[in-house]
């Protein structure tokens, strides 16, 4: 993204979703968990995708991710997102099967590969915190 002010993301979360967006404040990254099967899913849901339990929680994760595939942008379609940027497709580390559509940042957009170790930093965004991602050491 360019240097230029971005305008703000459209954020407008249901009940359910509204742990997912605030949970950046205090750095960490959430996703719900069945009280049940302890498996996480993403998007929130009222019940367990897996074993229909109703029983759910938000839990932090490391906030480590694999890059499962990407795209580099090239076209104007955001007013304040000027391409070139990477549009990607992240698997948390403790559930590969939890996968967040994301940005890549901080990095040089050539170097950005399926398999790249990737770690969440934040943007704020009034009450709500975006998770974008960036190459771990290394890459």
């Amino acid at each position: 993204m360019s240097d230029q002010t971005v305008p703000p993301r459209m954020i407008e979360p249901s009940p359910e979703e509204e742990f997912f967006w605030k949970s950046g404040a205090d750095g960490n990254l959430r996703f719900m968990t069945c009280k049940s099967c302890n498996r996480f899913h993403h998007p929130p849901l009222p019940h367990c995708p897996y074993c229909q339990h109703r029983e759910l929680e938000p839990r932090a994760v490391s906030g480590r991710a694999t890059v499962a595939t990407f795209t580099i942008n090239y076209q104007p379609f955001i007013p304040g997102f000027d391409p070139p940027y990477a549009i990607a497709i992240v698997e948390i580390e403790e559930d590969p099967s939890v996968r967040l559509t994301t940005n890549i940042i901080d990095c040089d957009l050539d170097s950005i590969e399926i398999g790249m170790d990737v770690h969440v930093v934040f943007e704020e965004n009034g009450e709500w915190y975006v998770p974008l991602f960036t190459p771990d050491s290394g890459n």
